[in-house]
């Protein structure tokens, strides 16, 4: 057995199916697709809610074996849900805001982010203001949060702009990666669910 060649994907979680897709992907290298779905279906179910898109890296083998590791959401998927839109505008214009996050939304997407094998090594600083330049580039502006006056209000852990969080909090909570802002962290499970310790400990 030798490795043949890595091939990226884009796949919803827990809904993975045989199609176009995936075949166009996997069909040449002979890995069975119905196989990948159920494994990749598996994984992500317990990460992620079900139709988040995720990025899978699948390593290919000369048997037709594979492996595949699942990596966090887009950064625009992120941002977009924390700024509660539906999707960016047709021609973003970083000078007019299509929509805010605040900076603790900022954090938390930064630390989805961080936790990706490739980014891992990364400083969490790094990684936030490369969201931030995203955020930017579609339209959204980082602002602190507001209250119903549309006043400013101070930052921190308990007192920041709700609009589409409760997804972002759900999908950091899915990650196992923790937060200031109420996320839990969740110790590792080894492949016969028992608790690993955590890194952080």
């Amino acid at each position: 057995m030798s490795f043949v060649r890595h091939v990226m994907l884009r796949v919803p979680s827990g809904t993975a199916r045989p199609g176009p897709a995936i075949g166009q992907a996997l069909g040449p290298l002979g890995i069975n697709m119905a196989e990948f779905c159920k494994q990749f279906n598996e994984r992500s179910e317990t990460m992620y809610e079900k139709g988040v898109p995720l990025g899978v890296k699948l390593s290919a083998f000369s048997d037709r074996s594979f492996k595949f590791d699942v990596r966090s959401p887009p950064t625009s998927y992120l941002i977009l849900k924390a700024a509660g839109l539906e999707k960016g505008p047709a021609q973003p214009n970083p000078e007019i805001a299509s929509g805010y996050i605040t900076p603790e939304a900022v954090y938390e997407i930064a630390k989805i982010k961080h936790a990706d094998e490739m980014r891992w090594h990364l400083p969490l600083e790094g990684v936030a203001r490369s969201v931030v330049g995203s955020a930017r580039s579609m339209g959204v502006q980082v602002r602190e949060a507001q209250d119903d006056l549309g006043n400013n209000e101070e930052s921190d852990e308990t007192n920041w702009d709700s609009r589409g969080t409760d997804e972002l909090i759900a999908i950091a909570e899915r990650r196992g990666v923790g937060s200031s802002m109420g996320v839990q962290v969740r110790e590792a499970q080894d492949d016969l669910g028992n608790n690993e310790e955590s890194d952080e400990t």
